[in-house]
């Protein structure tokens, strides 16, 4: 591919796009004066950039037939060994299929993407080979994950093991569904705004979006930088620690990164949580949606946690209730300029950019853009509107924001080790039916979020630990920490197991 020099007509097309009213000679001129900095991206197409080598041979692997999946659930089945020994040998992980697997299709999801294979790693995929995984496939998720249900998956629905009939939540539903049933122990999942909370609270498994910073996303299609969180989903609090362990800490090429405190999170499981204190957070209950059973829940599991030594006091903080609404100022303009007009990577960030990536989703918009899913329609579309006509006024002050947001938070993390609430106020919706109206398919992928979003926007390490079931429906209570306290949040994560007295299936 080479970079051809531009026309008069074009020029003169930038030129009026920006309100530029040109002479024939000063676009001729411009044209003249585009000669010196075109030839250095002749000079680029030559120069070979560095790459992120698979560590393991592969077979390519395979679309699994409905008869292996019963829950829509995987998008490819792999088994990609590295032969290395580790933490996490003997240990089948689910890779939710926004992150790259070489040789290996991707579909994020989405039509844009159908018939991509990527040539790379992920950092996180090349972490797990190196201690002893085994890629055991791709999870099926949400159209470029812009959905907290699971019905928007371009590969069909995702259902959850516990009712079929029920979403396993999103975007990471294939990921928590998969663990849920039993057919792999550990998953990779991402969150931007409650993606690996909410179809981990719904499946009945254990959940954790990392502090923001600590695990890299590397190799990963994002939805906007300041938001993007990678972690683990998995079927006990151990394997929680087992895969984070694994994943966290700089690579060299994530820059949000290079503040990371990794911490012992194999240790935290011996340790008791006798002497913690968590602050009930009044905020995290009694929303409109809320059901009072899912509430009742919750509070009868931290009420257990008093046996194991754990305090508990309620506390107030207001900026809860506004945290959606400054997540919306972020997320909206910030997915609409990085992934859908940025092509999954945007600009002027630091780190490794994807390039056949990148070059695929261009191809797809600009072929399949009708494909999408109502919710990938209403960010592109949304997301424009505010930025051509208010300029990115309210996504510079929602940034703004934030700051207060997440000081609101560590000012109660002062007093608490913990701050813990419903991970979503309801237990999991059914699915809506093929032809189901526009409003309702849009409404029920993004109406859980009350409690989830605000603490992608802050940073803070946020766990979803089942606690319960309301009619045969899982229930999760979360725990949110300080920033890089992943360890204390395994503590009473494992606190919470051990005092659970229901089963997983």
């Amino acid at each position: 591919m080479s970079v051809r020099l531009p026309t008069l007509e074009q020029i003169d097309d930038i030129g009026s796009d920006f309100g530029l009213v040109l002479t024939a000679d000063e676009i001729a001129a411009f044209q003249q004066a585009f000669k010196g900095p075109l030839a250095s991206y002749g000079r680029l197409e030559e120069l070979v950039p560095p790459a992120l080598a698979p560590v393991a041979p592969r077979s390519p692997g395979y679309r699994p037939p409905p008869s292996e999946n019963p829950f829509g659930a995987w998008y490819w089945k792999t088994n990609i060994k590295s032969g290395s020994e580790g933490l996490l040998s003997g240990k089948k992980v689910a890779i939710k299929d926004n992150i790259c697997v070489a040789g290996v299709p991707m579909m994020n999801g989405s039509a844009l993407l159908e018939g991509y294979v990527p040539e790379i790693d992920a950092t996180v995929v090349t972490r797990i080979l190196d201690a002893g995984g085994t890629i055991a496939g791709k999870a099926a998720c949400e159209d470029l994950c812009f959905s907290g249900a699971s019905h928007t998956c371009a590969s069909g629905v995702i259902r959850n093991p516990n009712s079929p009939s029920h979403s396993a939540g999103g975007s990471s539903g294939g990921s928590a569904a998969l663990v849920a049933a039993g057919e792999v122990p550990m998953a990779l999942g991402g969150d931007q705004g409650g993606s690996i909370r909410t179809p981990s609270s719904w499946c009945g498994v254990y959940g954790l979006k990392p502090t923001w910073g600590l695990v890299p996303t590397t190799g990963s299609m994002p939805i906007s930088y300041s938001v993007d969180h990678c972690g683990p989903i998995c079927a006990s609090v151990e394997d929680v620690a087992r895969l984070l362990t694994v994943i966290a800490g700089h690579d060299g090429w994530d820059t949000r990164t290079i503040a990371a405190r990794t911490g012992d999170y194999m240790g935290a499981l011996a340790q008791p949580a006798r002497g913690l204190r968590i602050g009930i957070l009044r905020e995290g209950f009694g929303h409109p949606e809320s059901d009072p059973a899912v509430s009742e829940t919750v509070k009868q599991a931290i009420g257990r946690l008093a046996k194991a030594g754990i305090e508990s006091a309620e506390v107030s903080v207001p900026w809860h209730l506004d945290g959606p609404h400054v997540w919306s100022g972020i997320i909206l303009e910030g997915a609409a300029e990085m992934m859908l007009k940025g092509y999954g990577v945007g600009s002027n960030v630091q780190g490794y950019y994807p390039l056949s990536m990148q070059e695929a989703l261009a191809r797809g918009m600009g072929t399949r853009i009708n494909d999408v899913s109502p919710t990938v329609k209403l960010v592109l579309m949304l997301g424009e509107y505010m930025h051509r006509n208010y300029h990115g006024r309210y996504h510079s002050k929602a940034q703004n924001l934030r700051v207060l947001l997440r000081r609101a938070y560590d000012e109660a993390l002062q007093q608490f080790d913990a701050l813990v609430m419903p991970t979503i106020p309801f237990t999991a919706t059914p699915i809506p039916p093929p032809d189901a109206p526009l409003n309702t398919v849009i409404d029920t992928a993004l109406n859980m979020q009350a409690n989830t979003c605000s603490f992608d926007v802050s940073g803070h390490p946020a766990f979803t630990v089942p606690c319960g079931r309301v009619n045969g429906l899982p229930v999760g209570l979360m725990l949110i920490g300080r920033h890089f306290e992943e360890a204390t949040l395994t503590r009473l994560a494992s606190a919470i197991e051990a005092a659970g007295d229901w089963k997983l299936n």
